[in-house]
Order: C-alpha cells, then structure tokens, then sequence
C-alpha cells in the first residue's frame, strides 16, 4: 500500500520523516510523498516536475489476490478510455462531456459478479464503521475518538498533535474549537465500545473460540454503602460501606479472577463502573475510599486511584506519572488540603510504592471521573482500568515548589484498555522518555527480573514468580465446619443488562443481534433511550438526539436580566448542565451540530439490521415450504400404498378359509336328499369352489 506523508512530515509507511531530497510533491494535489517507499517512483529527475501521485494518477500498487488484480485492470481500462475521448479530436466539448458521463454511468451500474460476492462478504458492521467514521488525518479507522462541538471526530492522538501546531480551528471545517476542548479532549466511550464490539464480531466469524468481553456498570448491586441517624453529614459523607463481594483478602496483589467472585462468577471485570469509590471498596478493586494507595510499606501496593488530588500527575492512558501521598496539612478534622506544605519522602504508601517497583508487583489501577485534566478519566463515576506495573519511582521538586515522590506506571494487563478499540491486551512496549529524571534524586530502578511478566509462549501476562502471600484472612469467609454461613447474594435476574444478554447468545445469530444490541445499547439517547435521530455530541463526550437535548432546555434564555424594577444589573448567564453530568454546556446549546458521521453510521447499521432481518425471514420461510412438501409427499406415498395393502388382506384371509376344511359341509354328501334343481345348483357351487 502506497499513502503520502501526514501534517507533520511523517512517512505513513516506514514512520519516518524524510529529508528534503527525498521528498516527492505531486503536481496536482501538492501532497508529499517519501520517495523510497514508492512502488513506481520516477527514473528521472526530469520526471518529478510532472510527477503525478498514485492517488491523482490512478495508479496502484500491484496485488496478489485475483480480486485486486482485476480491479486494477478495470481501473485502468476506464483511464484509458477516458483519455481515449479526450483525445478524439472530432467531438466537441459537448460530446465528450456526454461520452464520459455515459462510460462511467455504465462502469458504476454493471458491477461485476466478482464485486458482489466480496461485498456480501464483507458487509459486516465493522465495514460500515470503517466506511463511516475515518479520521479526516491519518485517514485510518478512529483510535480513542475525540468529537469536537461541529460535529466530526478525530483520533485523540491526531487531534493533540493538531493542536499542538497552534491550530484551533477544526481540520473539517474550519469551525473555531473552544479552549476547554482544546486543552481537554474527552474521548467518546460510545464509538470506542461500538468499534470494538464490531471487531469481535469479526473476529468470531473468522472462525475460533469468540473471547468474552463483560462492561458491566455494577447498576444492579443488591447492597450498597448507607448512612445511619448518627451521620453528621449528607450524602456519603459518614457513609458505611456496603459488603465486599469478593472472597479476596486486602491485600490481594493483581487481577480479581473468576473464581473469587461467588454472585457473578466473573471476577472484576476490566471498564467495570461504579457509582462511587465506597462501590468500588466492595469489589475489592481498591478499598480505600478516600485515600488514593492501599498497601502496606513492608508488603507492597495492591492498588491506586487517579483522582486528581496532585496537579503533578500526568496521564497518558497506557502510561502516567503518578504523585505519592503526603506533604499536607491534615491536622485537625481536615480530610483533604490541595496545599503542600512540606517534602513527600518514602516512607509508608510511599514506600509501599516503591516496594511494588522492586519487586515488580502488579497494581491496580481505578480512574475517577474527578480528575478533569485527563483525557482518560470516566464521565461518571468510578472505573478500573486493569493492572499496571511500576517501572521507575524518584523525587524532584514539584510544581508547588515541595519534593514529591513520583512513580512510573506501564499498563500490563491482558485485557484490553476501557479507551481503545483493540481486541486484545498489552504487549510489552518500551519505556517513554522522562525529561524530568534529569533533575530528580532517589531515582530507584528495578534490577532483577519482576514478579509479573509477560509469558512469550503464552502470549500473556502471568505470575513468573509466586505472588506474596497473604498476610490477612478473608472477610466472611469461614467455612461451615466453624459455625458461619458465608453471605450469598441474590441477582435481580430481571435487570440483566444488554450487553449480557448479547454475551449468552448462539454464534449462529451474532451478527443480526450484534446490530440490534449496538444500536439498542450504545447508540441509544440518554434521554428517551432509543435510537438516536439527529445525534449530537456535547463537549463532555455525551450522546443525544438534537430534539431532547433542545426540548429539555426549551424555555430556558441564556441570560437572566436583574434588577426587578429597581437599578439595572448587568444580565446574567444562564447554567445549562449537561443531562448526563454537571458540566455546562449553555454555549454549546447557542448554535449544536449534529454528528453526521455518526448519524450516518446509525442509518447503515439499521439498513443492515432491516436487510438481515428480510433475510431471516425468507430463510424460516424457505425452511416451512420444504417442511410443507416433504409432509405433502409422506402423506401421498401413504394414500398410494392403502389399496395395495387391502387386497393383500382379503387374499390372505381367502387362503386361510381354503385351508380349514373341517367348518365347511361337503355338498355331494346331500346329493340323494336334494331335487334335481337344486342338485344342480350344488353342483354349481362345488365347481366354482373348486377353481
């Protein structure tokens, strides 16, 4: 495959930038091309004055499938003559313009049987998210989605690297892109899930055992965290926490498998949501709820949360820098102080970390919708984003001008990232580069080899040594030899959710009701919970259809006059929140754009629902007409074989009364007794008995 240059001079080939000298721009388009990755570059330096780039001079790169090679030659034979007419001097302008609308006309409405096959083939859903939503950069399906407020969407990395130029313009349209936008993208979890949903249906159809993915929100937990009458202060502020769900101890290191969860028998699932950290403490993801380590300084960190309490932190999604505990002031009754007052050392969750770094423990990661500065971060709630394992941890002078411990954590979780789309889970990936290890002290490295690595002849990551044993016992789960029963809750099987009824389905009907749970479950509006019509995208990265979101702010102004009656105030704005969370989006509602790409996707999945539901339909009927005539046959080969089995009958019994001649008189015994007339008679019906 041959593709050009990106905005910043990249090869989209070989992934470097090239030098000038090497650089080829075509004469058409002005695109830039790496010269050496060309298939057909020119010979002569003559020839890059005029050169013309494959995408402006329908010229491909040579396949090796049949298919490819006769679309080639298709392409070329419609070039040909098509300059075959520009070339007949006898037409008139008129004519040639009539002569070429009738060549392609034809080309586009006589496809060839070839073509058919393949789209029907490849008329899947992941085709039709392919076809639909393409990042307008790298022209290549949408990695970590990011929506801008006119409407079209971007991957996050193409989108940063844009505004990193200093535009603030959309690269569609041209619309002005607000600063909140800019500097804090939100990814769109609703084409993230969607995109990956469609990538394992592909993968299931191509054959093998389908891998199970569960994004269970935990909505319907049976107990949850509760206040008393001695609770000081509303909400969850003196909240008790609920129970722990989970047969694991407190200081359990890495992932919570399957057989420690007794009500679902799934363990805790990697993109799970909760409502709150107390609901995230009863799954035993992290069971701190207020503060962001568990873990021990002489056993190791199970697990953190990234909350933003540090404005030192730093996410980069597969990787971040994260900040340790302490230099607050937390004297008195304070639970939290943004100000540091003193040096972070290592000492207690601190060391705990640093622990984890040597011995290359796996940590638990959940993510707050809290932390506002990462693109990262759930809308709502709280979620855990799988195991990480720390790399390096050192200290330097942070931002408030006091030392603080800082940890470098890399994703190594065997499942897939709640942001990206891929299939499968992490691949050991090198190290970033650290600018701020110049000027830091205590930098402390791992040396030997951790705990948990990735297992090449596996393909995962495992325990390469034995994990630490647990220095704590399980909370309520005595055996019944002890004289305690262990807590068994009970599932609402009424309010199983979508996405687990999708998971519980024969593979032979995974397609039509992939469509439908796409639709149903993730391109469904948040107001009135179906199908989205005329969808836009607000700058919190929520769905909705344009008609709810105007009709729940109708009658509402953007401003408010003040005053009533006495001097005049200057008016005041309006707060607009946003249906699904608590961000304003009054000046978004002036002038929303609907998200045609994703509309557009939306009517292509629910042509496809309609064309595979006509096609269910014509099977079951095609199957009840042969049923019909197989039955028609049976009950014809059965009528047909009635009169033989009759006279077989009456044969048979006529046999057997030949046969029994002791019930049956003898009619020349009464021949002297008989008259003359009826001596005959007898005689009569002894010769027809006879035969």
């Amino acid at each position: 495959m041959e593709l050009p240059c990106d905005g910043a001079g990249i090869c989209m080939v070989c992934k470097n930038k090239p030098p000038s000298e090497e650089t080829l721009a075509c004469k058409t388009c002005v695109t830039p091309w790496h010269a050496t990755c060309l298939v057909s570059p020119p010979q002569a330096l003559s020839d890059t004055l005029q050169w013309e780039c494959p995408d402006c001079s329908m010229i491909h790169a040579p396949s090796t499938s049949a298919f490819a090679s006769g679309r080639s030659e298709d392409s070329g034979d419609l070039i040909a003559s098509i300059r075959k007419i520009e070339d007949d001097k006898s037409l008139t302008e008129q004519e040639k313009a009539k002569k070429r609308q009738e060549l392609l006309s034809g080309a586009a409405a006589g496809p060839s049987s070839l073509d058919g096959e393949e789209k029907k083939e490849k008329n899947d859903v992941l085709d039709i998210l392919d076809k639909e939503l393409t990042c307008s950069f790298c022209m290549q399906m949408l990695d970590r989605p990011v929506t801008t407020p006119c409407g079209h969407n971007f991957c996050l990395k193409c989108f940063q690297r844009w505004i990193g130029q200093g535009k603030r313009t959309c690269a569609y349209c041209r619309v002005q892109i607000p600063p909140k936008i800019a500097s804090q993208p939100r990814i769109n979890s609703t084409l993230v899930i969607a995109i990956r949903m469609a990538r394992m249906s592909r993968s299931s159809n191509a054959g093998g055992a389908a891998k199970v993915y569960h994004f269970v929100h935990n909505q319907n937990r049976p107990d949850k965290a509760y206040t008393t009458e001695r609770a000081k202060k509303a909400g969850k502020a003196n909240a008790c926490s609920g129970k722990i769900f989970v047969t694991v101890p407190p200081d359990h290191f890495g992932p919570i498998p399957a057989e420690n969860d007794p009500e679902r028998n799934m363990g805790v699932l990697v993109g799970e949501i909760w409502e709150d950290r107390l609901a995230c403490r009863q799954w035993g993801a992290h069971l701190p709820h207020v503060a962001g380590i568990a873990g021990q300084s002489t056993y190791g960190a199970q697990s953190v949360a990234l909350s933003g309490g540090y404005i030192d932190d730093e996410d980069h999604g597969e990787w971040f820098l994260y900040t340790g505990s302490g230099g607050r002031d937390l004297s008195g009754n304070k639970r939290t102080n943004k100000d540091q007052s003193f040096d972070q050392k290592f000492d207690k969750m601190n060391e705990a970390l640093r622990l984890s770094c040597l011995k290359g423990y796996p940590v638990r990661v959940v993510r707050s919708h809290k932390e506002k500065r990462s693109s990262y971060a759930p809308e709502t709630g709280v979620r855990y984003d799988g195991v990480y394992r720390i790399e390096k941890c050192w200290r330097k002078n942070g931002i408030q001008g006091f030392k603080v411990c800082r940890y470098l954590f890399v994703r190594c979780d065997n499942e897939p990232a709640p942001w990206t789309s891929d299939v499968q889970g992490d691949r050991p990936r090198p190290l970033p580069v650290i600018k701020e290890l110049k000027n830091a002290i205590d930098i402390t490295e791992r040396k030997g080899s951790p705990s948990w690595d990735y297992e090449d002849e596996k393909s995962c990551w495992m325990w390469k040594k034995p994990p630490p044993a647990s220095k704590k016992r399980v909370a309520d789960n005595v055996g019944p030899e002890d004289g305690k029963v262990i807590r068994i809750i009970k599932r609402q099987k009424s309010n199983v959710s979508v996405r687990e009824k999708l998971l519980k389905v024969s593979m032979d009907s995974w397609k039509f009701l992939l469509l439908l749970v796409v639709l149903q479950a993730e391109f469904s509006c948040q107001i009135c919970l179906k199908v989205m019509v005329n969808p836009i995208t607000t700058p919190c990265a929520h769905n909705f259809c344009k008609a709810c979101l105007e009709g729940a702010f109708a009658g509402q102004s953007l401003t408010r006059q003040r005053g009533q009656g006495r001097r005049t105030l200057r008016a005041q704005k309006n707060v607009m929140k946003c249906p699904s969370c608590t961000i304003d989006i009054a000046d978004f509602l002036q002038n929303p754009q609907v998200n045609r790409e994703l509309m557009g996707v939306i009517e292509s999945l629910q042509q496809q629902a309609e064309q595979e539901k006509l096609d269910n339909i014509s099977e079951e009927c095609s199957e009840e007409s042969d049923a019909t005539e197989q039955r028609d046959l049976v009950a014809d080969d059965q009528i047909a074989e009635e009169p033989k089995d009759e006279s077989q009958n009456a044969q048979k019994q006529k046999k057997e009364t030949d046969g029994d001649g002791d019930d049956i008189m003898d009619p020349s015994s009464n021949v002297q007794t008989m008259s003359p007339g009826k001596e005959q008679e007898a005689s009569t019906t002894t010769d027809r008995a006879s035969q």
